[in-house]
């Protein structure tokens, strides 16, 4: 068994301003990727390494936990998988890291799934067959006649696991949108691993989700973590009402406060004008006249006018001061808990208006709530743990479904289905109806439940009329690659088929590579030939003949 398994990611902070250097985490040490969501990096882009130096880091992972002493050098050879035909200027660095940084003694390079199918080969199977490898970034369709990979008609789908993933996040946070936060990346991972599947006819599985009982029946419910404290207080009902009360008495206190105030600035200012207006009666004209510039008036109509309007304010002000007295004096008698409802400053009832509502009183006696029974405690409004469920529905077959109908996303890529038929056409129809008799799925992609029935729907409607063909399900789609690569290394650790020495790095660059039954087609590198310069005659007179120095230039 593998003794270490990790993703390959990394994360690399900046560092502090203090002069801290940054802080480099890999693989498993980085614990829950969410964190660092944003710091994380990976060397590959779609299964091609093309950040050397992330690369490196990983291979200092998996030399330091394995235990290899790479001071000096890793004496040890390297069996490592790449992509599907894979770039030769990435094969030319990886060699290159190998050789020059690690001096390892040699290497061979494969490529996963090929390796996965031989691992499950028994001996009724063919050697020729056809390979649906899907994996986080990319899905793969490899055709392999007499044992070797038929690398001109490959063909690749840039869809995977992790563009199902984030189609899932995003139906979620769609139809959760309170739990936005809470529906991340790595959830969606595992709700794909653990809850989706594949439909065998998509549009007919969307009609029987339209069935409520079919509904109930197959929907999964997901609890998101939550706080378990009650959102409202849970202080008693009669704290509540003394409080109120409490809130009342200082209202009615602050209004008395100000009209008190009010009172004393109007009586204030009415002495004023009645001593102004004393003046007028007494004859003292001329003190009289200058009062009224003071004042800002005209004559003495205007000064009999404010006196009238003051003087009503002020005995209105003496009502209400009186009515607030005797509604505290009631308020202290009465022993209902019930406090009536507050108004805002400055718009206060008069006591005709209190009596008036209170004839109509018994009229709605029904529709008031009985509030001499005390409650016990506030309820929540709604329950907490069904308020942080998440109800997956069609949303189990909608996000494994990107795979056979890219355009769910606004891909324009064909799905597997078309893809796996335009290989097919590629061929003879003998060589299609040995590639049919062994079609096999490999990769974490594949482990959803119905995807090979799905392929087999798929396959009985592309093919003539009573034709045969086999689906075969890796036994373990994520491990198989590793236990292929083992057993193929234990197999030609002596040989020399497969292994690229140092000596054939040196002398047929990094890019080489030597065939096996499961690596890449070897194409090397063709310069064109240059054509021969042609001698150009020396004459002048031939020179200057040719016409002008444009045509010449």
């Amino acid at each position: 068994e593998p003794l270490l398994r990790f993703r390959s990611l990394a994360a690399r902070s900046r560092g502090a301003r203090g002069g801290a250097g940054a802080e480099t985490q890999v693989g498993n040490d980085l614990g829950s990727p969410e964190p660092l969501r944003w710091l994380l990096r990976s060397p590959f882009d779609r299964n091609v390494p093309v950040q050397l130096e992330l690369q490196e880091l990983l291979f200092d992972h998996v030399f330091q936990r394995l235990g290899v002493s790479s001071q000096g050098c890793v004496d040890h050879p390297i069996v490592l998988t790449e992509a599907v035909c894979n770039p030769l200027y990435s094969r030319q660095m990886m060699s290159e890291l190998l050789f020059e940084c690690y001096q390892v003694p040699k290497v061979s390079y494969g490529v996963d799934s090929l390796y996965s199918f031989y691992h499950n080969r028994r001996q009724n199977w063919p050697c020729s067959g056809l390979v649906i490898s899907s994996g986080y970034q990319c899905t793969h369709i490899l055709p392999v006649l007499e044992g070797r990979l038929d690398a001109k008609h490959c063909k690749r789908i840039n869809l995977g696991g992790c563009q199902a993933a984030v189609y899932l996040q995003r139906l979620l946070q769609l139809k959760y949108p309170g739990h936005f936060a809470a529906i991340t990346l790595s959830r969606m991972e595992e709700i794909l691993h653990e809850h989706s599947y594949v439909a065998e006819d998509y549009t007919e599985e969307l009609q029987k989700w339209r069935c409520p009982e079919y509904y109930e029946n197959n929907v999964h419910k997901m609890q998101l973590p939550f706080s378990n404290k009650l959102l409202g207080s849970t202080v008693a009902s009669e704290e509540k009402q003394e409080k109120r009360q409490q809130q009342l008495r200082r209202l009615q206190e602050l209004n008395a406060r100000r009209r008190e105030e009010k009172l004393q600035l109007d009586q204030e200012r009415l002495d004023r004008l009645l001593y102004v207006q004393e003046l007028l009666e007494d004859g003292q004209m001329d003190q009289f006249h200058k009062a009224l510039v003071e004042l800002n008036m005209d004559s003495a109509e205007e000064l009999q006018s404010y006196i009238n309007k003051l003087s009503l304010s002020v005995e209105q002000t003496k009502q209400k001061i009186l009515q607030s007295e005797v509604n505290i004096e009631v308020d202290v008698v009465d022993s209902k808990p019930e406090t009536p409802d507050l108004e805002p400053l400055g718009s206060e009832q008069s006591l005709e208006d209190v009596e008036s509502i209170n004839e109509f009183e018994p009229l709605f006696a029904e529709e008031q709530p009985e509030v001499e029974k005390p409650v016990a405690a506030v309820q929540p409004v709604f329950n907490l743990a069904e308020y942080h469920q998440l109800f997956l529905g069609t949303e189990r077959i909608r996000a494994p479904e990107i795979v056979f109908q890219p355009s769910l996303i606004g891909e324009d890529q064909a799905g597997i289905a078309e893809t796996m038929q335009y290989v097919l056409e590629r061929y003879s129809k003998e060589q299609q109806a040995l590639l049919v008799q062994n079609v096999f799925l490999t990769g974490g992609n594949t482990m959803y439940p119905g995807l090979k029935a799905r392929i087999q729907k798929e396959l009985l409607e592309m093919r003539p009329f009573q034709s045969s063909f086999q689906v075969h399900l890796a036994s373990s789609p994520v491990l198989d690659a590793w236990y292929g690569a083992r057993a193929w290394a234990v197999e030609y650790t002596n040989r020399e088929e497969g292994w690229i020495t140092r000596k054939d790095y040196e002398e047929k660059g990094g890019e080489y590579l030597k065939e096996h039954c499961a690596s890449n087609v070897y194409v090397p590198i063709r310069l064109p030939k240059q054509a021969p310069r042609v001698a150009e005659a020396s004459a002048p007179g031939r020179a200057s003949g040719t016409g002008n120095s444009s045509e010449q230039a």
